[in-house]
């Protein structure tokens, strides 16, 4: 009876040894068609150099694991793209504080363009605006933090802080090839992000957006039932400065203004669960007005995608100058060290399939000005919509004038014709085609 036992065990282990076996044959073609054995060949070696670090260093108190680690994992991460970096705990820890508290800043969003950090846009009647901060302006220091070899979050940190303190922002500005000091004092931002709904004309109405957040779609829609929509013959849409915000709330406006279910944008990383659509809603339609977008080099995100969507079914024409290009998605994933790492996972495309990040949108009319004239703009139309900013001179609004000009061809091509969303969308290609031919 023990001789079969043992007999029983030693199949056993032999049938074990066999799997084993055909396991790491199996196992080692699979790393080798996928690169694997080269990834455990890097980390190896990655190891010996940690290995070498912590033995030959001449000071002991920076080759602890956790700060060596820490800093091979941020710059992985920032080798990347500089939207991806790693969050350290105890800057994660805040971070998730700080989205429930009530924080001081200067009024201006920030991003990374041509690997440099770039004002998109400062925001109405904040202190960066007051101060003469300009959208596309290059950030080279924050107080005396050089910003070449920061994160967007480190970046953003330093700016931030305790209402009324100060902070130093130098920029380099591209258009006069100077470089400027700015002290502003840290204020909290709040934001009405409509501004301006009015009749310019008889029949033609205005509205400007400069952000999206979690009241933009009811305000947007009280704005134009406050106008009467039987009233509006066409509708200017002013996007200019706007950097963008929620997703969910460009959404939502760009639904507004298209039938249900179509396609506003959509998403698409290397992963199947990293690719997403979002489609137009049953919510209250505006569908028997053209329009025209007004959008210049500090439209972003958001703002990017509403132009974009509305461009691409022919819904509404484009004037003013190309946008930001800001179409990247960053995902935020926890570990288990109470660290995160923030990396970008996906691409915004509009329904055309046009690439967001890093193009922009570009207009259907260009109509470029400088960005000193476009300061002074927005400094107008804050001023307009009674928002209390520095005084400046008056000057014409080459944008706003042309897309009335656009606006008002669509109407002629629209009259005397049923207004439905149809017969729109085929006078906006009309008089893009017509437009084409003339240059």
């Amino acid at each position: 009876m023990l001789n079969k036992a043992r007999v029983f065990q030693f199949l056993i282990v032999i049938a074990l040894m066999i799997n084993l076996i055909i396991g790491y044959h199996v196992h080692s073609a699979v790393f080798k068609r996928s690169g694997e054995d080269k990834g455990y060949k890097a980390i190896r070696q990655f190891a010996r150099v940690l290995r070498l670090i912590r033995t030959n260093y001449v000071d002991d108190t920076k080759i602890e694991y956790d700060e060596l680690i820490y800093g091979a994992l941020q710059g992985m991460l920032s080798s990347l793209d500089r939207f991806s970096s790693f969050i350290e705990p105890d800057e994660y820890k805040m971070m998730m504080e700080e989205t429930e508290g009530e924080f001081g800043g200067i009024g201006v969003v920030i991003s990374i363009k041509d690997n440099v950090l770039t004002v998109v846009a400062p925001m109405e009647d904040t202190p960066g605006m007051r101060a003469g901060i300009m959208a596309n302006d290059k950030i080279v220091r924050v107080n005396d933090k050089e910003t070449t070899n920061l994160t967007l979050e480190q970046a953003v940190d330093l700016v931030k802080g305790r209402p009324g303190t100060m902070v130093d922002i130098t920029v380099f500005r591209p258009s006069t090839r100077e470089t400027k000091t700015f002290s502003i004092q840290r204020g909290i931002i709040e934001l009405n992000t409509i501004k301006d709904a009015r009749f310019i004309e008889p029949g033609i109405g205005y509205i400007r957006i400069t952000q999206f957040n979690e009241k933009t779609v009811s305000t947007l829609k009280d704005s134009l039932n406050g106008l009467n929509k039987d009233k509006i013959n066409g509708l200017i849409i002013d996007l200019r400065n706007n950097p963008g915000g929620l997703l969910s709330s460009a959404i939502h406006v760009s639904s507004l203004f298209i039938p249900r279910k179509q396609l506003i944008v959509f998403m698409e990383g290397r992963q199947e669960s990293q690719k997403q659509e979002f489609h137009s809603s049953s919510e209250e339609k505006f569908l028997d007005f053209p329009i025209v977008i007004l959008i210049n080099e500090g439209s972003a995100s958001g703002a990017e995608i509403v132009a974009g969507c509305l461009q691409d079914y022919g819904r509404a024409l484009l004037v003013g100058a190309k946008s930001f290009g800001k179409g990247s998605v960053q995902s935020i994933i926890e570990l288990n060290d109470g660290s995160a790492v923030r990396i970008t996972t996906a691409n915004y495309y509009t329904p055309g399939k046009r690439v967001i990040h890093e193009n922009g949108v570009e207009p259907d009319f260009v109509v470029d000005i400088s960005e000193e004239d476009s300061h002074k703009l927005s400094l107008q139309r804050a001023g307009a919509a009674g928002d209390v900013v520095d005084e400046t001179e008056e000057i014409e609004d080459l944008q706003l004038m042309r897309s009335l000009e656009v606006l008002k061809d669509l109407i002629i091509a629209t009259r005397g014709k049923k207004k439905d969303y149809a017969r729109i969308v085929t006078s906006v290609k009309e008089v893009r085609d017509k437009k084409v031919k003339e240059h």
